[in-house]
């Protein structure tokens, strides 16, 4: 089984700033995953998609969230952070990490792929 989870959600005042954290983990271990990315689910509006880095470290922003949303990921790249600054009222919802595809290895089942995959969500709520 693999699973992505989210933290570093909370409540922060107008201007603040957040870093959210999305870690993949596996039974096993992880071997790869090609793009990871992130979503929200702001009150009153459609999910919608945020950032997304890939596997050689390009990036990709909504233009909403460009030059205050910085995506990065780790050196094992099974970690993706979403650096959030200049934090607005508008960014308070529930922010998603997804991953396109997760190549890993289940203790019981072996190596085993998971596509379009999400995490649970991190609440971010921005006070004014």
């Amino acid at each position: 089984q693999v699973q992505l989870v989210e933290s570093g959600g909370g409540l922060v005042q107008v201007g603040g700033s957040l870093r959210l954290s999305c870690a993949a983990s596996a039974s096993g271990s992880i071997l790869n995953i090609n793009t990871l990315g992130w979503y929200r689910q702001v009150l009153g509006k459609g999910r919608e998609w945020v950032a997304n880095i890939g596997s050689d470290g390009s990036t990709k922003y909504a233009d909403s969230v460009k030059g205050r949303f910085t995506i990065s990921r780790d050196n094992a790249k099974t970690t993706a952070y979403l650096q959030i600054d200049s934090l607005e009222p508008e960014d308070t919802g529930v922010y998603y990490c997804t991953a396109d595809r997760i190549l890993y290895i289940d203790q019981v089942m072996g190596a085993r792929e998971a596509f379009d995959f999400w995490g649970q969500g991190t609440q971010v709520t921005v006070s004014s």
